[in-house]
């Protein structure tokens, strides 16, 4: 499944943070592309490090880096589908604390599950899960324009937010625990998936604005 955008409704306002965000990715990704492993090796998290107090800046630094063109691009399309809508719902400086956070809350579960790890992790995808949670929360019956594939065969329905991103949800789940039944030896931090979807599930209540939730219907 691959969404497309939100048919139920449209940001009221220019959704600049989000904006700001997919450029910053999209110019760390480049400067990765120069840079090669020596820069992708400098700047991505590696929990054995934080642990020992080494590296901090990397908690951030690696929110903004990417493994791959497909890494980056179908982030980049999910943000770009449940972002706008809760940055509205937000208002910016809320929206970037709460995404920050998210991404944090993220970095924190995957270091959780296995602190001694000397692999890279690197990529926006906690963050852009927490906003994901969050507009499970908030936009639950929203009909989000997806396109499915049938074998060879595609085509674009609508699908409530609530079972697209519920059955996306339970698929890290359930690949989290599978991946803990062996040997980590690298590829998706589904932990930090779930780490920051459950932080935005749960928290973004708090982040939102009562005056623009009154505005959007909400209240």
């Amino acid at each position: 499944m691959i969404p497309l955008g939100d048919a139920s409704r449209r940001p009221v306002r220019f959704p600049i943070i989000t904006v700001v965000l997919i450029l910053l990715n999209g110019l760390a990704f480049l400067l990765e592309l120069v840079g090669g492993d020596a820069f992708i090796s400098r700047w991505s998290l590696v929990p054995a490090d934080i642990m020992a107090g080494r590296n901090w800046i990397t908690i951030l630094t690696a929110l903004l880096m990417h493994a791959g063109w497909a890494h980056i691009l179908g982030n980049m399309l999910f943000f770009w589908v449940f972002g706008p809508e809760i940055e509205d719902v937000m208002g910016p400086l809320r929206y970037l604390t709460f995404y920050l956070l998210s991404g944090l809350a993220a970095t924190a579960a995957q270091i959780l599950i296995d602190p001694t790890s000397t692999i890279p992790n690197l990529g926006a995808s906690g963050a852009i899960a927490g906003v994901m949670g969050a507009f499970l929360i908030t936009y639950p019956r929203d009909r989000i324009r997806t396109i499915l594939f049938f074998g060879w065969f595609a085509r674009v329905t609508f699908i409530p937010a609530v079972i697209l991103v519920g059955f996306w949800f339970l698929t890290q789940l359930f690949s989290e625990v599978g991946a803990l039944a062996q040997v980590q030896s690298g590829g998706v931090a589904y932990m930090a998936h779930v780490g920051g979807f459950a932080f935005g599930a749960l928290t973004a209540r708090l982040f939102e604005s009562r005056s623009l939730r009154y505005r959007q219907g909400l209240e």
